[in-house]
C-alpha cells in the first residue's frame, strides 16, 4: 500500500534528524498533559490547521486502562471538539458500556486530531506531522491495553499491510502496550453482522484487563 510505506518512509526520516520520545515526570502528569493540550490545540504544522473547525485532542481518563485509536475526526466531532461523537460515536459509546465502563473511564483519540475535508484518507505527510502528539499521549497515560479501531488506525500504528480482517482477533504490540485491532464502528453501522467479532475482541481485551460486562 503506497500511503503506508510513505508513512514509513517519513517518520523514518523524522527519526533520523531527531526526534525523539517524550519524557515526562509522572508527578505532574496533570500539567503534561494539559501542555500537551495546549501544544496540539495550537498546531500549525500541515494545511488541515487552516481547514480544521476545532482541534479534536482526545477525551477521557488520563489514568485509563484502555485507550481507544480511530483514524481522524469527522464532521461531528470537528464542529464539537470531541473525538467519537457521531453515529459511530454512540455506538462505540454502547460497546464501551457493554464492557462495564462508562466514556470516562477510558481514553479515545485519533491518529489525527484535525479533520481531513470529505473525510478522506489521512495523507502520509499529515500523519508524520501528527502522529507525535498521539505518541506522547500514549506514554503519558500509560494504558494496559490499546484498541485500534479500523483498518487506517490499526495498519498505521502497527506498520503493517495485513488487512484488517486478519490483525483483528490476535493480541499485537504497540511500544509495549497490549494491541487488539479490531473494526471501526462506522463499519460496523453498515456490516451490523459483524458486530460479533467486535465483541469477541472486547471480550479479550476485558479477561485482559480483569473485568466484568
Amino acid at each position: 500500500m503506497d500511503i503506508l510505506r510513505s508513512v514509513k518512509a517519513y517518520l523514518e526520516m523524522q527519526k533520523g534528524s531527531g526526534v525523539s520520545e517524550y519524557l515526562f515526570s509522572a508527578k505532574n502528569k496533570d500539567a503534561e498533559i494539559e501542555k500537551l493540550k495546549n501544544e496540539t490545540m495550537a498546531c500549525q504544522k500541515c494545511p488541515l490547521a487552516k481547514t480544521r473547525k476545532n482541534v479534536v485532542f482526545g477525551a477521557g481518563s488520563i489514568n485509563a486502562k484502555l485507550v481507544f485509536v480511530g483514524e481522524a475526526p469527522g464532521h461531528d466531532e470537528d464542529v464539537q471538539g470531541q473525538p467519537f461523537v457521531g453515529k459511530a460515536g454512540m455506538l462505540l459509546t454502547k460497546i464501551i458500556e457493554a464492557m462495564g465502563f462508562k466514556r470516562e473511564d477510558v481514553y479515545i483519540c485519533n491518529i489525527l486530531k484535525c479533520r481531513p475535508s470529505g473525510n478522506r484518507n489521512p495523507l502520509p505527510e499529515e500523519i508524520a506531522q501528527c502522529i507525535e502528539h498521539l505518541y506522547k499521549q500514549i506514554d503519558l497515560i500509560k494504558p494496559d491495553v490499546i484498541c485500534g479501531l479500523g483498518k487506517f488506525a490499526s495498519q498505521t500504528l502497527l506498520n503493517t499491510e495485513t488487512p484488517i480482517s486478519q490483525l483483528r482477533g490476535r493480541w499485537h504490540e504497540f511500544r509495549g502496550i497490549k494491541f487488539m485491532p479490531t473494526f471501526h464502528p462506522a463499519y460496523l453501522l453498515r456490516n451490523p453482522n459483524d458486530k460479533k467479532l467486535v465483541w469477541q475482541d472486547m471480550k479479550n481485551i476485558m479477561e485482559q484487563l480483569d473485568v466484568q460486562g
